[in-house]
């Protein structure tokens, strides 16, 4: 593990042409927060962390010990979706502190981080109470109450991820009412000041979540990949961080402790995320799971349960074969997808056979009944789906309940 922090920090732009956010990576997290903590100057700094972090090892502590006393508040934990009453909470708390704060810094996962980024969208609107910050949401999605004046976030925010999910990477936060439970997307414009790639501390989080975040950022790559409206930029990252997010991932499963596997990871959702900024439609397979997530179904899962099958329908409907072989092509490169597929006609497989099989070699769910999704619930979440505004950029595109109903119907278990 030592040699990974040998070459020193590694400081550069996460995006070209984009300023922020900045990455670091090749020092220990707390060494690095330091760093970042001097360039900025910031003297007031309130922490968020996740609660296993904070209880199940001396992460917090050793953070604690690198800010000293320019550290002012520290959040242990928040729920599942980041709900908007402990965004409230916290809010609540740095108002009370007499000088407020000048930089938040978030440890964890992607709730912990849509956290930070809403806390600080609030802090630059003065919302304080649920009537103020739904007044915050809005843009993709329209909000009748979305307030046109509303103003960026002005407080450096720094993330220390511990999955794979990405949002450290772009500005938009997502978190759930206080009354209604919806989900609602804030889109505050400013990405995270810094994102910290530590993966020792990655070695903290449980496989099954740093695995099916992982396939999220592949499901990414591939939607992008597969999609009728992409362009050459999109095409470029999304090939870029699949080839490291596939081996990364298997190597990962193999051997849980080897950190090279996992900085390969980080690197490869760096891409991801740069291929989802560029601007190319998302289909099926995010449209689909956007709804079965509040079914109590993590992001990741959703994709290691969706894409394979959205691909199979998409090919049965000769939507988008090539692009679709292309995405094949690449992944039978690899000598790690080559290892899981020994013995079979690899001429003969799809995409959708190639990504069901490295899903299935990483030990995740493929169908809905493993998460507890029953038939009675199909007709419902077909209708919620329709709505998403990726169905229609589907390379199929799906008008029809009965499209979705097909898609779930490979999926039911």
């Amino acid at each position: 593990m030592a040699d990974f922090f040998a070459s020193g920090e590694t400081y550069r732009q996460a995006f070209d042409g984009q300023a922020l956010p900045m990455l670091s990576y090749g020092l220990r997290f707390s060494d690095a927060c330091a760093k970042e903590v001097e360039r900025l100057k910031s003297s007031r700094i309130y922490v968020l962390t996740s609660k296993s972090l904070a209880t199940q090892s001396d992460n917090l502590e050793k953070l604690k010990k690198t800010l000293g006393k320019n550290l002012v508040g520290i959040r242990i934990g928040i729920g599942a979706h980041t709900p908007i009453s402990e965004c409230l909470e916290m809010i609540s708390k740095i108002k009370e502190l007499d000088d407020g704060i000048d930089c938040i810094i978030t440890l964890g996962g992607g709730s912990v981080t849509d956290a930070g980024k809403l806390v600080r969208f609030a802090l630059a609107n003065d919302a304080f109470t649920d009537e103020e910050v739904n007044t915050l949401w809005g843009g993709h999605s329209h909000n009748p109450k979305q307030r046109q004046d509303a103003k960026l976030p002005t407080i450096p925010l720094i993330c220390i991820p511990t999955s794979l999910s990405g949002g450290e990477y772009q500005h938009i936060a997502g978190a759930t009412e206080t009354v209604s439970h919806a989900k609602r997307t804030f889109e505050p414009k400013v990405n995270p000041t810094l994102t910290i790639q530590d993966p020792e501390l990655c070695l903290l989080t449980p496989q099954w979540l740093w695995l099916s975040s992982g396939i999220r950022a592949v499901d990414h790559c591939v939607e992008t990949l597969c999609s009728l409206m992409s362009n050459d930029k999109g095409d470029e990252e999304a090939r870029k961080g699949l080839v490291k997010l596939v081996p990364g991932l298997l190597r990962c499963k193999h051997d849980p402790s080897d950190i090279e596997a996992r900085h390969l990871c980080q690197l490869g959702v760096v891409e991801a995320m740069s291929a989802v900024s560029s601007g190319v439609p998302l289909g099926g397979s995010h449209a689909i799971g956007h709804q079965l997530g509040p079914l109590g179904v993590g992001h990741g899962e959703t994709s290691c349960i969706l894409l394979p099958a959205v691909c199979k329908y998409n090919a049965s409907k000769g939507a988008n074969n090539e692009r679709q072989k292309a995405v094949a092509d690449l992944l039978l490169k690899d000598k790690n997808v080559q290892g899981i597929l020994k013995g079979k006609e690899t001429e003969q497989l799809d995409l959708g056979d190639i990504l069901y099989a490295i899903i299935g070699e990483l030990g995740m769910p493929q169908t809905l009944k493993a998460v507890n999704v029953g038939r009675d619930k199909l007709d419902k979440l077909a209708e919620n789906s329709l709505h998403d505004i990726w169905i229609k950029t589907n390379a199929v595109p799906m008008t029809e309940k009965s499209q979705v109903l097909e898609v779930l119907e490979m999926v039911v278990g």
